[in-house]
């Protein structure tokens, strides 16, 4: 036995604190082998640890020091203290040494001469069974791993001697140990107890682990890692790249300095792909610190090559193996519930969405034949990618002259829209209208999944989805950005529904909001109102991760929109920020009179009630919302039923679409041939669509208990959908929808054929109104197209950029300028004058003096009719286009640079891996479910007299889950346990990527 003990008891300032320190003062006590004295260090004022009664003689010194001191700074405050020779035993106010404990650890060190350290066992404070740590190693790039921690404890571990470290807490340090087998203050408060027993191996020692010694532990010492896991991760990474610095060849340590800040950018792209946002900034600052941190590391490195005796390959044996830690790491956690979350898409789902795509392509069918669809607020898209994602960034609008600014998010959706197919972008928007209806039930069905476990009903939310009247009015009418933002919608309830669960469903639905968002801006109300909802719900709840993830919606949307937002402020008009994107047309508007609310209240968008009035006539068309009255009926029972707190949430979200809609046709923000377009309120009726059919699955999944009368009214009110839904699918074949065939460029032939070659040049379009007055526009390029719209030009009350109404209101005039010279100084290289079919006699004697006045202008060279208007070329030297200034360019480098890094955050964040999976099947699909929910048990058709397979099939959709609805209940009380404890496998899987990113690490760590 060492001829003395010494022991090291380190507390925290308070009166708290100092009753532990007495509790752990008796366990010392009452130690069979009692060690000769006791130096307390006391962080903070230590008025507390020294009024305090029970000290006794056994306590030999109180040292005051700062709050802010580590553990292993205190202990080395202590060490004068310590006599020569003795053997140091480490503790803490959390911890409480078990009676024999120190005899154990004693004696261990004298069976064990090679052993320079002995570790206990550490368990809970107030239960030996749990198993709190026994033995630290680490991987090949040094990241620590516990061999036993939060475990049962059965005696599993207790032959196993030898480790690499251990737990700092109550180690016992031989007193014939050189001074430098003490924690290093350099690592920060993390890995003491593995960086001693690496320390140990190097000199020719060992540590030694002693399972029978226990010590128990409580989570709130100053020995033990913060419960916070920002602050967690900053010390474990701290420790883990100061270890690296120290233990790294010399010739390695550069390498590993420069390659500091790369590695932290990867592994913040892992964190993400982790699901582990918070442990980004917690990189970055270990980085950085660990950066600045020489002198720490220049005398951790002079200790250990002092003491060195052996070499790195004595380690090599104890440290863990990628293979094993993965072994370690994966439980099987999910794999048991499985079935609660099946998704069963080829019971019903994946009929539906094929059948939905034969009646697509037979409303639809002259599509097929179309190179490009036009009409409404249709327009081609650019001809390149490298054009298309331009017209997504800050700059220079191809619309106007030197207009410059943010481009509307929505074209950033047109964007990834036309990258779908590279080869003709334009031909993406045709693709877009043939596959929406089987798109729609997809979206609709997998919505559906978040409300029921019913294949029928699922199938049902699909069909009703598709064919919403406000949906099948986008198509007929040619509104891209409506068409979209329904498509997008179902989405983002089956991701947002789930985001306060896990980061990987708050990622999705983070980029589908703003997705969204960009398609109907005026939207952002609503959205924002049930984002607060939702998020003071999850703070009352008390749940601050899930709190972190449901803030998180809204951030890159904010992203996209600040931008515009800063410029439209800028220029006094905020209410603009919620006009529509896309081409500004005067299409069939609702009145903002009570009559025309009447219609928007009733469920259509348009005053024509989604076709029926040119299908049947007004006097039927009057009556075609009481089609609509059976989903309606069902969704207000949806606040009686057993899943009430769901059918509150969706009816709230249904009123809150239902009031935007009604405020929509109120606002004027656009405009267009000098009249003002009011907000599509079609956009909002979607939403409310949205809540109103999740609400009616509600109430006929729970509701409704018999089959036959929950198939009835299922039946009922998909058969008053699919009627009111039939004009408009019958539009297009009839010749009575918007849309039409198109050609690829909405500009003559010779003005596409100069694009080609010299794409900087403008065509001036001048087209007379049925009011006498001029409109004005500047086209870049070979054809105006959608992703050049602009709600700065939109929503302008004055001129935007350079104004040319007066060369072009002069050019028409008998005043005598130099007409092609000044359009030529603009980079105008075209005239045109177009004709539009519906002109009256006053528009029309304004076109034939333009063609007039125009051939007798000197430097005009006419080059004739065409399908698109009357068009001269300007027959002087073109001047090039004026570039943006270093500062304008500056400026969207730093917005597309800060937007890229939000969107690209979100998208890793949405990237599903193993353990994000596996967490999602934890977890019933179901959103809401109440506690005492009946759940239909599974029974076989032929065990049932009387029943069909058909209705057997019915009610067996959610037979699987019952199996294990108790297990699915308590993962659901569990949701921050189960998610934290999954995501440590995808970092076991990131270990992969950085180990390539940190192969100078592996001789240093031999």
């Amino acid at each position: 036995m060492p001829a003395r003990v010494h022991a090291i008891a380190v507390v925290r300032a308070g009166e708290r604190a100092s009753i532990q320190l007495l509790q752990t003062l008796d366990a010392v006590r009452a130690q069979s082998t009692r060690p000769d004295a006791v130096t307390v260090v006391v962080l903070g004022d230590g008025s507390h640890v020294r009024a305090a009664a029970g000290l006794g003689d056994i306590v030999e010194g109180v040292i005051e020091a700062r709050s802010t001191t580590t553990y292993a700074e205190a202990v080395a405050l202590a060490d004068p203290r310590v006599p020569d020779g003795a053997s140091v035993w480490l503790l803490a106010q959390d911890t409480e040494p078990r009676s024999d404990a120190l005899q154990l650890l004693t004696g261990a060190l004298e069976r064990s001469p090679s052993a320079a350290i002995a570790a206990p066992k550490l368990v809970r404070e107030d239960d030996d069974r749990e198993i709190q740590s026994l033995g630290v190693s680490m991987t090949r790039f040094g990241r620590s791993v516990e061999l036993a921690a939060g475990e049962l404890d059965q005696g599993q571990h207790d032959s196993v001697e030898d480790a690499l470290g251990a737990d700092v807490r109550g180690m016992l340090i031989r007193g014939a140990a050189p001074k430098v087998l003490r924690p290093d203050v350099g690592l920060g408060g993390a890995d003491e107890g593995l960086d001693l027993g690496v320390r140990a191996r190097l000199g020719g020692a060992r540590v030694v682990l002693v399972p029978s010694a226990r010590v128990g532990v409580r989570p709130d010492g100053p020995a033990a890692l913060p419960r916070r896991r920002v602050s967690r991760a900053w010390m474990t990474r701290r420790a883990q790249l100061h270890r690296r610095l120290t233990y790294a060849p010399a010739a390695a340590v550069p390498l590993h300095w420069l390659s500091l800040l790369p590695l932290a950018l990867w592994r913040s792209i892992t964190h993400l792909i982790g699901k582990r946002p918070g442990e980004v900034a917690p990189e970055w600052g270990a980085a950085l610190a660990a950066m600045v941190g020489f002198g720490p590391v220049v005398r951790s490195r002079a200790g250990i090559r002092k003491f060195r005796r052996a070499s790195w390959a004595s380690i090599a044996p104890l440290r863990v193996s990628h293979d094993q830690l993965r072994q370690r790491l994966d439980d099987g956690h999910g794999s048991e519930h499985g079935a609660v979350s099946e998704l069963r898409f080829f019971g019903g789902g994946a009929w539906a969405v094929l059948a939905a795509l034969v009646v697509s392509i037979a409303v639809f069918v002259p599509m097929l034949a179309w190179p490009a669809i036009g009409g409404g607020q249709l327009l081609p898209l650019r001809e390149t990618l490298t054009a298309l994602w331009a017209d997504a960034a800050w700059g220079q609008r191809d619309l106007g002259l030197d207009v410059l600014g943010p481009a509307d998010p929505f074209t950033a959706v047109l964007a990834v829209l036309g990258s779908l197919w590279p080869g003709s972008p334009s031909y993406a928007l045709v693709l877009l209208w043939l596959t929406a209806l089987p798109l729609a039930v997809l979206g609709g069905w997998f919505a559906a999944t978040r409300v029921t476990d019913r294949s029928g009903l699922r199938i049902l939310g699909g069909v009703l989805w598709a064919l919403a009247p406000t949906f099948l009015t986008a198509l007929v009418e040619g509104r891209p950005a409506a068409v979209i933002l329904h498509l997008l919608l179902p989405w983002v309830f089956h991701s947002a529904a789930v985001a306060h669960r896990s980061w990987g469903a708050a990622g999705a639905a983070s980029l589908l909001i703003a997705a969204a968002l960009a398609c109907a801006p005026s939207l952002g109300p609503a959205f924002l109102l049930l984002w607060v909802l939702a998020l003071v719900l999850v703070l009352i709840s008390g749940r601050l991760r899930a709190a972190a993830r449901v803030f998180w919606l809204l951030i890159p949307a904010a992203a996209l929109f600040a931008p515009l937002i800063i410029w439209q402020l800028r220029h006094g008009d905020p209410w603009a920020l919620l006009a529509d994107p896309a081409t500004v047309r005067i299409l069939d508007q609702v009145t903002a009179d009570p009559a025309g609310r009447g219609v928007v209240a009733s469920g259509f968008p348009s005053a024509d009630r989604a076709g029926w009035e040119w299908f049947a006539g007004g006097e039927v068309a009057v009556w075609i919302p009481l089609l609509l009255a059976p989903v309606a009926l069902l969704a207000l029972a949806s606040a009686l039923s057993p899943r009430w707190r769901a059918g509150f949430a969706l009816l709230l979200t249904s009123m809150t679409g239902i009031v935007t809609a009604l405020l929509s046709v109120g606002v004027v923000v656009s405009f267009v041939q000098g009249a003002g377009t009011a907000l599509w309120p079609g956009s909002a009726l979607s939403l409310a669509w949205l809540g109103a059919v999740g609400a009616a699955l509600v109430t006929l999944d729970t509701v409704v208990a018999l089959a036959p009368l929950r198939i009835g009214a299922a039946l009922v009110a998909a058969v008053g959908v699919a009627v009111c839904a039939l004009p408009g699918l019958l539009a297009v074949n009839t010749g009575n929808a918007e849309v039409r065939n198109a050609s690829t460029s909405t500009l003559p032939a010779l003005v596409v054929a100069q694009a080609a070659t010299e794409p900087d040049r403008a065509t001036l379009v001048l087209t007379p109104d049925s009011d006498g007055a001029l409109g004005v526009r500047v086209i870049w390029g070979a054809s105006e197209t959608l992703g050049a719209q602009t709600t700065m030009l939109s929503t302008a009350t004055t001129p935007r950029g350079t104004d040319v109404a007066h060369e072009a209101v002069d050019l028409l005039s008998a005043r005598d300028f130099e007409a092609a010279e000044a359009l030529a100084a603009r980079g105008i290289s075209f005239v045109l004058l177009v004709q539009t079919p519906d002109e009256n006699d006053r528009a029309r004697n304004m076109h034939d003096d333009a063609v007039i006045a125009i051939d007798e202008r000197s430097g005009f060279v006419k080059a004739g009719e065409t399908a698109h208007g009357v068009l001269w070329s300007v027959g002087v030297p073109i001047a090039d286009r004026t570039e943006p200034g270093h500062t304008s360019q500056t400026i969207g480098r730093i917005v597309g640079v800060v937007q890229l890094i939000v969107v690209f955050a979100a998208l890793l964040l949405a990237i599903p891996t193993r353990a994000s999976r596996r967490a999602a099947r934890s977890r019933p699909r179901v959103v809401g479910r109440a506690a005492d929910e009946p759940i239909v048990l599974p029974r076989r058709a032929e065990a049932r007299p009387g029943v069909t397979p058909v209705d057997a099939h019915a009610d067996a959709q959610v037979g699987e889950k019952d199996a294990n609805a108790q297990a699915g209940e308590k993962a659901a009380r569990a949701d921050e346990k189960v998610s934290e404890a999954d995501e440590k496998d995808a970092e076991a899987d990131a270990k992969d990527a950085e180990a390539r990113a940190e192969d100078a690490d592996a001789e240093g760590t031999r």
